[in-house]
């Protein structure tokens, strides 16, 4: 579980949410490693904004698959999925939307991780992307050291996606707060 405080409505923060992805606005994380290199979003992309329940969030550029939107509040709730074979989840990933008075939000994001994950890992492609590289790696090591090390890596990662989402966000809502005061 992580978590940020960011200075403005859960309204003003969703946008950033709902666009994200490799290959839409980015993960606002390290893109060197889940972008290909691609910069994250700066500004609302508006084509990336209507999600619905089985859309298709690309962990990578190019992917077809990965994380599935399986549940949605607009302002409040987004649930993130990758499926197994048999149907369980191999992830899920939640961001919630907690409102703190009218100028604040609390986001707060879950991720776990099922009991088949990772699925034994197959051949490297080619050309494999840093991200293919570790989740290889993650893959072929017993399970016992698999948790901590990915827990570790996706914390190091989640927390820069909490510090860029706050960051945009906050810089995106300056002029309105400078308005208010002024208006």
């Amino acid at each position: 579980m992580h978590a940020v405080t960011i200075a403005a409505p859960p309204e003003s923060v969703w946008p950033w949410l709902a666009q994200m992805g490799a290959g839409r606005a980015g993960w606002y994380s390290y893109d060197w490693v889940d972008n290909d290199g691609r910069p994250s979003a700066r500004t609302i992309v508006p084509e990336h904004q209507h999600l619905t329940v089985g859309d298709i969030m690309p962990s990578l550029p190019g992917a077809t698959d990965s994380f599935v939107v399986a549940a949605i509040t607009p302002a409040r709730d987004l649930v993130l999925t990758v499926a197994a074979e048999n149907g369980t989840n191999l992830v899920s990933w939640e961001f919630f939307l907690e409102p703190i008075g009218v100028s604040a939000t609390r986001l707060m994001v879950r991720g776990r991780v099922g009991a088949l994950w990772p699925g034994g890992g197959g051949k490297l492609s080619p050309t494999p992307r840093p991200i293919e590289r570790i989740y290889w790696v993650l893959a072929h090591i017993p399970r016992w050291l698999m948790i901590p090390a990915a827990m570790f890596g996706h914390g190091l990662m989640q927390a820069r996606q909490l510090r860029e989402i706050k960051r945009r966000v906050e810089r995106a809502e300056a002029p309105r707060t400078m308005e208010g005061a002024h208006g």
